[in-house]
């Protein structure tokens, strides 16, 4: 096996993999040489060349967010490493552990006019959990010491025996800093900075490792809930008659069913789920703005909760947002191990603990429900808002709504869903999922730039299909995600093209007018069709609501290529009909 001839790139690479840390994307560039040459040499990790950095990062954003592990990511010196700040500030808002390795110049050779020099130490200090920067092992020819950082000495054992004890320095600096970073993504489940220093030559290799590193591993313990809080909420709860609980982000599986079953028998509790938050049951309340857009005042006063809880990530639905600013609740309790934003300026409590930990400790003790017509109120609204919607559907043309209507129903069981950003994860809050069907998107920015990329690293690491519903905008945007050759046969793309921002139409302000079409909605008649020539996708497309129901039939069985279905929509129409719908299932 050949190995880096550099002994930072050695211990960088030994201490990945005694981590665990297996998944390694690269950009390619000459100053990470030696990272590349260690990795790629050592079959014990998974290596993936993504040329464009912020496709890369995005892509081991979403090979992390899929497998709840660190993911890393090496680019060379200079802008390439500013390129990975999108998927950096999504990771550090999503908990996303994402490991950024950066190769540097050395010390002397920055603010001089070196070529792809930048300043890099502490680059992402505003989103990043951890910044390691490691020191440059001193260089030694035929023997001797040659940096101009040693000392003169009188005799030559002196100059030696100084070398020695400073490049022993620098390796044991370099190893706890290595350490303390591998071991806050692992933890703390968020993105990490190492930037790595190297001098030429940078492609020698060795046939022997010679270094040594250890694995300074720390051992996680679970928060311990404060029992005198724990006394506290219950208290509160067996005398409140109204109680809220609103579900952002989650991964899947993150709570025992009879806790949500327990929840669920709760006559004083309403559940709102949001796509995003992977949790399922009949009593439940999904579709959160098909709920809380069309009501009235004295409604929502009604609505108003004595007790809010909250777990998952963001929350999309601005609906509710507005809502509980406005009608805030005695008590908001926020569930989670490291945060808690006070998201409804009433946060009062943040118990640091799992959610499922905090249920069960928490459920078993409280008093049988005392009486409330609180969920029953809301059940009947939640029936005549899904009548209303169905009937709906059935009177409106082809538009935005029909498609995702006709989409979301069409996914396969057991398989993954990527969202897009903007208009597409807000239609898909409207409608019921299959709940086999496991909901990933990149809430914690909320940007268009990477979706693409993180569905595909996404699906380069997973067992099942994956499906991503995307926006034109969104998709063009991202279009460098499928350069690669990572890109499984049975990847999905649904692509809805209404021919710009399609969401700055719904949103107030005058519209048909150059001024708008140009600079906000960004008008274009641009297809998918040549990028999939490119990357050999299959492509087909659907103009109507007959074409769309006969593609979906066969778009989801097995192939030699990946496919991507391009749907056409009316661009001036598909805001009147979201708009209206909120009208009409009031």
């Amino acid at each position: 096996m050949k190995y880096p001839k550099i002994p930072l790139a050695q211990t960088v690479v030994q201490l990945c993999k005694l981590k665990n840390i297996r998944h390694i994307v690269i950009s390619p560039g000459s100053r990470n040489a030696p990272l590349t040459i260690g990795f790629t040499n050592d079959s014990f990790f998974n290596c993936y060349s993504i040329v464009d950095e912020r496709c890369a990062a995005f892509f081991a954003l979403g090979i992390a967010q899929r497998l709840h592990e660190p993911a890393v990511v090496i680019c060379t010196s200079g802008s390439a490493l500013l390129n990975y700040y999108p998927a950096i500030s999504e990771a550090f808002y999503s908990d996303i552990p994402l490991v950024v390795l950066s190769a540097d110049r050395p010390k002397h050779l920055i603010g001089i006019g070196d070529g792809q020099t930048i300043n890099q130490k502490n680059v992402y200090e505003n989103h990043i959990l951890y910044s390691a920067n490691l020191k440059l092992d001193l260089k030694v020819e035929n023997g001797f010491a040659t940096k101009e950082e040693l000392p003169i000495f009188k005799s030559i054992e002196n100059k030696l025996e100084r070398f020695l004890g400073l490049q022993q320095d620098i390796q044991s600096f370099n190893e706890t800093e290595l350490n303390k970073a591998f071991n806050t993504a692992w933890f703390k489940n968020g993105p990490v900075h190492i930037n790595v220093p190297f001098d030429e030559p940078l492609y020698e290799t060795v046939n022997e490792l010679t270094i040594q590193p250890k694995s300074n591993d720390i051992s996680f313990t679970r928060p311990t809930i404060d029992q005198t809080e724990l006394k506290n909420c219950i208290n509160d709860w067996d005398v409140s008659t109204k109680k809220m609980i609103l579900v952002g982000v989650l991964p899947p599986n993150q709570i025992e069913q009879q806790w949500l079953d327990k929840l669920a028998d709760d006559d004083s509790v309403i559940v709102f789920t949001e796509t995003t938050s992977n949790l399922h049951h009949a009593k439940f309340f999904p579709s959160i703005d098909k709920i809380i857009a069309p009501l009235e005042n004295a409604n929502f006063k009604a609505l108003q909760p004595d007790i809010l809880i909250t777990l998952g990530g963001l929350v999309v639905s601005k609906k509710i947002k507005a809502f509980l600013r406005q009608y805030q609740p005695k008590h908001h309790w926020h569930i989670d191990v490291k945060k808690a934003n006070d998201t409804f300026f009433c946060l009062d409590k943040h118990i640091v603990a799992q959610p499922n930990d905090f249920f069960s400790a928490f459920l078993p003790k409280i008093k049988p429900v005392i009486k409330s017509n609180y969920f029953d109120t809301w059940m009947t609204v939640k029936r005549h808002r899904s009548k209303k919607h169905l009937e709906y559907i059935k009177h409106i043309g082809f538009s935005d709504f029909t498609v995702f209507s006709l989409v979301l129903k069409s996914l396969p069981n057991k398989t993954i869903l990527q969202l897009g950003n903007s208009s597409t994860v807000r239609y898909a809050q409207l409608f019921n999922l299959n709940p086999s069907v496991e909901v990933y998107c990149n809430r914690g920015t909320s940007g268009i730039d990477g979706s693409t990329s993180t569905a595909v690293g996404c699906a380069a690491v997973s067992q099942k299909q994956t499906t991503f519903i995307t926006g034109d905008l969104s998709f063009f945007y991202d279009s460098n995600a499928l350069w690669n050759t990572y890109i499984p046969n049975s990847f999905r793309i649904i692509l809805i093209n209404n021919q710009g921002g399609g969401i700055f139409r719904i949103l107030p302000g005058h519209k048909n007018t150059e001024n708008f079409d140009y600079f906000f909605e960004t008008k274009h008649d641009l297809t998918a069709k040549q990028l999939c020539e490119m990357y050999h996708i299959d492509y087909t497309t659907a103009n109507n609501e007959i074409e769309l129901r006969e593609n979906l039939k066969t778009f989801y069985k097995k192939s030699n290529t990946p496919r991507l279905l391009e749907i056409f929509t009316p661009r001036t129409e598909n805001d009147s009909i979201l708009l209206d719908y909120f009208k009409y299932v009031r």
